[in-house]
């Protein structure tokens, strides 16, 4: 399947969200507007409850928007959602798959459910059985799956109508590092093939790696839009430099505190954390603090801004339900 020439894979404009609550309208999505390009690999990231599962639920037409429009393909979710349906792919946060069946059946009836004959429908099961590394299992009950091959099954299954848009819903939760690494190679592959992907995401490191683009949302609003650089850059976030000296450093902390372009200094034992919108010349000013009060310098590193610190920056430190 293939969107039409000249169309967004998915563009919204001013898509909004409102359920009835206990106490009154409850605002979830606030009027957010996006385009993803054709083949872009777009990463929607946000705190618990910051509206990232509506709008997701928006596109693949489970959830139906209160205002806006949403468009897949160049198809309205609320007009034709059947065709939306027929050209994404979805991996949910929880585990679809149908008990029922065999590994292989998960994919042939998938197939089947989107019009590929019989034939083809095998032939891609097979295929996809391989990449996934399945194989072996393909005769399988889901039931005797680990939750690593349960989630490569689900990849699999999205896929095999091969989408217009792959839509990923936090799809490497509570897996092992080793599937994370190797699906995260398959995506890249994907990607480097043309395909669409739009992907939320808690793994910082997992958004900074893979996304072009990132959209930081909260509160039902869209916070920051931009390349992983441009984010980093755009909110002049803090780099991190850490500095070890050979005895306790808590003398020093006021002195550091001090120097120009400090934001804040964290002091533990023989280590000293400064916090700096620009670390240029820090190292060499810390340590000269050091040796005013006796401590000698063993060893120090600088850690440049980071995704986690400019969602932090955006969204807060609070805990959320």
């Amino acid at each position: 399947m293939t969107a039409a020439a000249g169309t967004a894979p998915i563009r919204v404009r001013g898509l909004s969200k409102v359920y009835d609550g206990p106490h009154g309208p409850i605002v979830a999505v606030d009027g957010i507007d996006l385009e993803i390009t054709s083949g872009e690999f777009f990463g929607l990231l946000g705190p618990n409850g910051a509206g990232k599962s509506t709008t997701i639920g928006m596109l693949t037409t489970r959830v139906r928007p209160t205002g806006g429009t949403a468009e897949v393909a160049g198809i309205d979710v609320t007009k034709n959602p059947a065709a939306v349906k027929q050209r994404i792919g979805v991996v949910p946060q929880t585990n679809t798959l149908d008990r029922a069946l065999s590994v292989r059946d998960n994919l042939v009836f998938h197939g089947r459910y989107f019009g590929l004959s019989g034939r083809e429908s095998r032939r891609r099961a097979g295929e996809l059985l391989e990449r996934f590394q399945l194989t072996d299992r393909a005769d399988s009950q889901v039931l005797t799956l680990s939750g690593g091959m349960a989630q490569r099954l689900m990849f699999a299954r999205a896929l095999l109508h091969e989408p217009d848009v792959l839509i990923l819903d936090e799809p490497t939760s509570g897996i092992d590092p080793q599937t994370r690494i190797n699906l995260w190679e398959i995506l890249q592959d994907l990607h480097a093939a043309g395909q669409t992907i739009l992907l939320t995401t808690h793994y910082m490191e997992e958004a900074d790696t893979l996304c072009q683009r990132i959209a930081i949302i909260d509160n039902g609003k869209l916070l920051a839009l931009g390349s992983p650089a441009e984010l980093k850059a755009g909110l002049d976030a803090e780099s991190l430099v850490t500095v070890t000296f050979d005895l306790d450093a808590d003398a020093i902390k006021s002195d550091v505190e001090a120097i120009a372009g400090v934001a804040r200094v964290e002091i533990e034992g023989p280590v000293a954390r400064v916090f700096t919108h620009d670390a240029s010349g820090i190292v060499g000013q810390v340590a000269t603090t050091g040796a005013r009060h006796d401590l000698s310098l063993r060893d120090a590193t600088v850690m440049p801004p980071t995704l986690e610190v400019v969602f932090l920056t955006l969204t807060g430190r609070a805990y959320r339900e």
